[in-house]
């Protein structure tokens, strides 16, 4: 069953417009809080009288107007409001269940530009909410809720936590031990202007790195504007000119992570998740023998991975796919290409931080320089090319795109494979080839892409037909 305003990673558009309006917002949050308390009996997590709720948020100017629609809503139906103000989304999932809310939201559209906006919900374990839970929302958001509203006396109110990025900052650095220092190492932190820019620097500061910032000027309209996790130039640049050791690129909200190494060069998701497993796989901290990643993860991190005697089990994008396939089957280490890697131990969600320092406490560990640590296997050669089409369309249905994905397929053979898929969160067609003639890669996307652009063109008006004189 198609979901009607949930994509992959929560309700995302752009700000003021339907559906991430302060209208919205309000019946998202009155609806969230009856699915969710009419699932626990009306009982709170907490076990008070009053439910709770935690609201977090990126550094989008949008997130004021979204957030003060939100707690409206939930104080309306009788919720306590904690605010914590910008902080990384993984903040608020460990905030959500170790201050005991009965539900957490963040209010971040992660690595789009300031003018998107959206909003994740996670429950009180922390974790994102499934799909049918989603659903039962959805349906409650078109309804009329009048009837649920409390009496008068029963009206939530809404309070600030002072030290919620110093309980993250605390929580996240319980991961390492006690007596490890960064002392000696020269870091570039680059925040995207985003919900880490406290956070981060203020974490490897206080592990004893020289730390550089940069991206830590939001002003409500400059997040991942040519910075953070999806535009690395600017770190890279900084890495080389401040003569550092290695370098930390975060997204929006945090919740993703891609590093530099000394020389400059971009070190991807599936590195890090390859890194990270092995080392665990090692430690003994693995559960399951087995690496839980998504369809776009590079074929060459499956095939490193199974020569460490480890397996690699793939789910569609998006990191919530990612945890709940660790959740189902037990397994506590997984990972997108695009930087969100989960342990679940810690996190019940992508943590860009706590991945930065558990990669970067390897490092130390380790003794040797990042690009030695951190150039685990050698990808395979992978393009993916993104086509935009307009709403309403439905590319992936069309004949000839059919035909373009059947036939490259065919031509890649056991040497490769094909991802093509719509973005859940954007009107684009992700093209996606692998394999290991790079110049074949090449041609099989060139050739779906021009089938998919191709589908989007007008077709020719039919000719009535002509009857002989």
């Amino acid at each position: 069953m198609t979901r009607k305003y949930f994509g992959t990673d929560g309700i995302r558009g752009e700000a003021n417009k339907f559906p991430m309006t302060a209208d919205m917002a309000l019946k998202v949050a009155m609806a969230t809080a009856v699915a969710l308390l009419k699932l626990n009996g009306g009982k709170s997590q907490g076990g008070m009288d009053q439910k709770r709720v935690i609201i977090g948020k990126d550094t989008r100017r949008s997130c004021y107007m979204l957030e003060q629609a939100m707690a409206a809503g939930f104080e309306s139906m009788g919720m306590d409001v904690l605010f914590t103000g910008p902080i990384p989304t993984p903040a608020v999932s460990i905030l959500t269940r170790t201050l005991r809310c009965d539900i957490g939201v963040m209010i971040s559209a992660s690595h789009n530009l300031s003018k998107d906006n959206g909003i994740k919900i996670f429950g009180s374990d922390g974790y994102k909410l499934s799909d049918a839970m989603e659903r039962e929302i959805e349906a409650l958001i078109d309804q009329d809720l009048s009837s649920y509203l409390p009496d008068s006396e029963k009206v939530g109110r809404a309070t600030r936590i002072d030290d919620a990025t110093g309980r993250y900052v605390e929580y996240i650095k319980r991961s390492v031990p006690r007596a490890l220092t960064f002392s000696g190492m020269k870091i570039v932190v680059d925040c995207a202007n985003g919900a880490a820019y406290k956070a981060a620097p203020s974490l490897f500061y206080e592990l004893e790195a020289e730390v550089v910032s940069i991206g830590v000027m939001p002003n409500g309209k400059n997040i991942n504007k040519d910075c953070g996790a999806t535009h690395t130039e600017a770190l890279q640049k900084a890495v080389i000119e401040h003569k550092a050791d290695l370098g930390v690129a975060l997204d929006g909200d945090a919740d993703r992570l891609i590093m530099v190494d000394e020389e400059g060069s971009k070190i991807d998701g599936d590195q890090l998740l390859a890194l990270l497993a092995v080392t665990k796989h090692k430690d003994g901290y693995m559960k399951g023998g087995s690496v839980v990643a998504t369809v776009m993860s590079n074929l060459g991190l499956e095939r490193y991975l199974k020569t460490q005697g480890l397996n690699l089990v793939r789910t569609q994008v998006g990191d919530r796919y990612v945890m709940e396939k660790m959740k189902a089957a037990g397994f506590n280490i997984g990972g997108e290409q695009s930087g969100h890697i989960i342990f679940d131990d810690f996190v019940a969600t992508g943590d860009g931080l706590l991945a930065a320092l558990q990669t970067i406490a390897v490092i130390a560990q380790s003794g040797k320089k990042a690009s030695e640590v951190l150039n685990v296997f050698k990808p395979l050669p992978q393009i993916l090319q993104n086509v935009r089409y307009e709403k309403g369309r439905q590319p992936l249905e069309d004949p000839g795109v059919k035909a373009a994905i059947s036939q490259a397929e065919a031509r890649l053979g056991q040497m490769g494979r094909v991802l093509v898929r719509a973005s859940g969160t954007e009107p684009l067609i992700r093209v996606m080839a692998e394999g290991d003639d790079e110049k074949l890669v090449q041609d099989v996307v060139s050739g779906i892409c021009r089938a998919v652009e191709a589908s989007a063109l007008p077709k020719p008006a039919l000719q009535p037909e002509r009857k002989p004189a």
